[in-house]
């Protein structure tokens, strides 16, 4: 059996105490000084990987350009490509009133430009075919992002004609996308050229530019779930007609039968 360990009174627990708060102090003091000298070292690493990344950036949003440039013109092809594919993003077709979606059953064409050193802002542009709604053959939103970090927009200034300006429609009716996700009628989409209130947290043009503009196709082809709900209806009413026969051709063979 061990012996009992030796009682420590308070007297030589406050002096031990004491002498390491000393020694402590004087080391903390140091560690903190070498960490300081070592958050450095990790800042000036991340400061230069930043820049490293950002040639990268640069380098290859200039190799991009002829696949986004080849494309647009296989886009143009396609009929009411860039109307569905707004349509079928769930965030946009948030936005999109009906009078919104005819109007844009007219763009031919999307853009995004982003500034060549890519950390002062971007560019959307849209093309438009004639159109009963403005006059405008393109229509653009500039983001920028001066030298102290303040965000800023720009837009065009949209040619509405009589009586067209979608702007000022307080009585667009919904598409289905929007009444699904909503219940109070939507702004008209196009109210974002107007709105510069937030640059710096624009929530469609990051939409557009992040999401929408590296891969378009992906939504396009997102399949229409209406018709999807459709089909389905009519599969189920085709199962209870084949019942409702089954169901007859049995009576008839216990009739038989009897």
């Amino acid at each position: 059996m061990s012996a009992p360990a030796a009682k420590v009174t308070k007297k030589e627990l406050n002096s031990n105490h004491d002498g390491a708060d000393e020694i402590s102090d004087k080391e903390q003091q140091e560690a903190i000084e070498h960490i300081d000298e070592v958050q450095n070292e990790i800042d000036r690493l991340n400061e230069q990987a930043s820049e490293e990344i950002l040639k990268v950036e640069q380098k290859y949003n200039k190799l991009r350009q002829p696949f986004f440039q080849k494309r647009s013109e296989l886009i143009a092809k396609i009929p009411n490509f860039w109307v569905t594919t707004f349509v079928n993003h769930p965030q946009v077709s948030a936005l999109l009133g009906e009078e919104d979606e005819e109007a844009l059953h007219y763009l031919i064409r999307v853009e995004v430009t982003e500034f060549e050193d890519i950390k002062s802002g971007y560019r959307i542009d849209f093309y438009f075919d004639e159109n009963p709604y403005f006059e405008n053959k393109m229509l653009s939103k500039e983001f920028h992002l001066n030298e102290s970090g303040d965000p800023s927009s720009k837009s065009s200034e949209i040619k509405w004609k009589s009586g067209k300006d979608l702007t000022k429609r307080s009585g667009q009716t919904q598409n289905k996308a929007s009444r699904k996700r909503q219940h109070e009628e939507p702004e008209s989409f196009f109210t974002w050229f107007t709105d510069h209130s937030d640059a710096g947290a624009d929530e469609l043009g990051e939409v557009i530019k992040d999401d929408i503009w590296p891969n378009p196709l992906q939504y396009y082809l997102v399949p229409d779930m209406d018709d999807e709900e459709g089909e389905g209806e009519e599969d189920d009413d085709d199962d209870e007609e084949e019942e409702g026969l089954e169901d007859i051709d049995e009576e008839g063979d216990e009739d038989e039968g009897g």
